[in-house]
């Protein structure tokens, strides 16, 4: 995935916090590994996708009670998951559910972050949004 066209965007994106652009490389490889995906860079997060969007990078805001040097990881699923490590889930839309976990070290990207990003990976592929006619 690691494309020269969009490194210097992303090396922009984390210019105030050089330390969390390994975070963004071991999720990019981790993300990787589970098969192709695309990446673009915004002015506020970073996002990762198949046919949907399914995973995104992105800094809580100043004033947050979260960690200084933390960066939440959000990715979109069919249902609502439980573990103690989310900080938000929110269904915005029926069937599909945003979990909201705080990085704050690679090693935190581990095995449960690996199972969550497959299952996201899966959902963006088979994902379809319903679009009711008005008559």
């Amino acid at each position: 995935m690691t494309d020269p066209d969009y490194t210097e965007e992303v090396r922009a994106f984390f210019s105030n916090h050089n330390d969390h652009f390994s975070l963004f490389q071991a999720l990019e490889r981790m993300i990787s590994s589970i098969g192709p995906a695309t990446v673009e860079v915004h002015k506020t997060e970073i996002s990762f996708g198949t046919k949907a969007k399914f995973a995104w990078l992105w800094y809580p805001p100043s004033g947050s009670k979260r960690p200084p040097n933390s960066i939440v990881l959000t990715f979109s699923v069919g249902r609502r998951l439980k573990n103690k490590r989310f900080t938000e889930i929110v269904e915005p839309y029926p069937g599909r559910f945003t979990h909201h976990v705080i990085i704050e070290s690679e090693a935190e990207l581990d095995k449960e972050v690996f199972t969550w990003m497959c299952e996201a990976y899966t959902f963006s592929l088979i994902r379809t949004r319903k679009v009711t006619a008005i008559s």
